[in-house]
């Protein structure tokens, strides 16, 4: 433990190392490491809050009610929101007996601005706050515990993940599409209700957490049996998560490289002839975060979307969420991100597509839905 620590008091970063700084932006979270992984990665616990509690979206009028009020408030520009304007009211408005109710302590005009975040109540957080990893020491296991009670709530997403990874290994960590996948599944919570879901290159699985709280089964897939018992392992500590709705996850294995589902009795992971039967009959959502950053797996991912889809016994909806990683290329001798560029050639090349038996439609979807989880919302989302 105290080389470990050592070694996270000057991280040293090889070539081929990957990592991503979601984790990071969790501001007073504290992140600690629960393990070591089968292949020696250490393994930390981050606790990921929603912006508005559970029990409050298991209320239909709730939600309602609130996503009345943000597009309501939001639709001025840089005008006053209606709660602005009650409480300048409340403060005597603007008239002259009342000016210095809009004055700060300087004299200055203080001018009232809508939150630049769909989150009214905690928008200060979502301000960039790095926060250094703490290495749980041996003889600190209580104060562990303790966390663990503190976040055993309906507003609480806790994940287990990586750091920095080798390439074949960025399932393991936490991505920033990942979370604006789940942002959108939050915001249409009434559409993707009681629905069969499949999620392609689940990961740590938060995405498919996240519709299970919905959705009446997920089938959470991704290839790698240390990878899928991470994943496993973030469905049980959500398990309370899915009591309300009553859904369900099952994590599968689920290799693109390969024409079949791994059935074998003997594999961890495999699926039965019943769940793939199931997956079959009922699947409606299709859905996959942060998976297009090799174009070989990107040509593998299209296939089996296609052999997938193909087999379906209704018509399903597919969402790809994705983060454009722009790089300085010697080839092109220009800043581009030919990894994003090749998704959109397959893309297109899908929608294109005559075979008489398949028709894809591909449509954009804006980013002005509410953001429920803390994290960066760049333009490259």
């Amino acid at each position: 433990v105290d080389s470990a620590e050592q070694e996270m008091d000057n991280p040293t970063f090889r070539s081929d190392t990957v990592l991503s700084d979601v984790h990071l932006h969790c501001p007073s979270k504290r992140h600690l490491m629960v393990r070591l992984n089968a292949v020696g990665q250490p393994v930390f616990l981050s606790h990921f809050k929603l912006l508005w509690s559970m029990e409050d979206l298991a209320s239909e009028k709730h939600v309602r009610e609130i996503t009345r009020g943000r597009e309501h408030q939001c639709r001025g520009g840089d005008e006053l929101c209606d709660k602005d304007r009650s409480n300048v009211k409340n403060k005597g408005g603007l008239h002259s007996e009342g000016v210095e109710a809009l004055l700060d302590d300087d004299g200055d005009l203080e001018v009232v601005r809508r939150p630049q975040s769909a989150s009214d109540l905690q928008a200060e957080d979502l301000l960039r706050d790095i926060v250094c990893p703490v290495i749980l020491m041996k003889g600190k296991e209580d104060a562990f515990e303790d966390e663990e009670q503190e976040c055993a709530c309906s507003d609480v997403v806790k994940i287990e993940h990586t750091m920095a990874t080798p390439l074949e290994d960025v399932g393991k960590q936490v991505w920033r599409a990942a979370f604006l996948l789940a942002d959108y599944i939050l915001f249409k919570r009434d559409m993707f209700r009681g629905c069969s879901v499949l999620e392609l290159g689940g990961g740590t699985g938060i995405t498919s957490i996240i519709m299970g709280t919905v959705a009446k089964r997920v089938y959470c897939t991704d290839v790698g049996e240390d990878l899928l018992a991470m994943c496993e392992q973030n469905v049980a500590l959500n398990k309370h998560l899915m009591v309300p709705g009553g859904g369900e996850i099952k994590v599968k294995e689920l290799d693109w490289l390969k024409d079949e589902f791994c059935t074998d009795p003997e594999a961890p992971y495999s699926w039965s002839e019943e769940e793939i039967a199931d997956l079959l009959d009922h699947c409606s959502v299709i859905m996959a975060a942060d998976v297009f950053y090799d174009d070989d797996l990107t040509d593998a991912l299209f296939r089996t979307l296609y052999r997938i889809t193909h087999n379906l016994r209704n018509s399903c909806t597919v969402y790809l969420a994705l983060e454009k990683r722009l790089n300085f290329t010697l080839r092109h001798m220009d800043i581009t991100c030919e990894a994003y560029s090749h998704f959109r050639n397959t893309l297109n090349d899908l929608e294109n597509l005559q075979d008489g038996k398949m028709k894809y439609t591909v449509e954009p979807i804006k980013l002005d839905f509410c953001q429920f989880l803390v994290y960066e919302r760049i333009e490259q989302l």
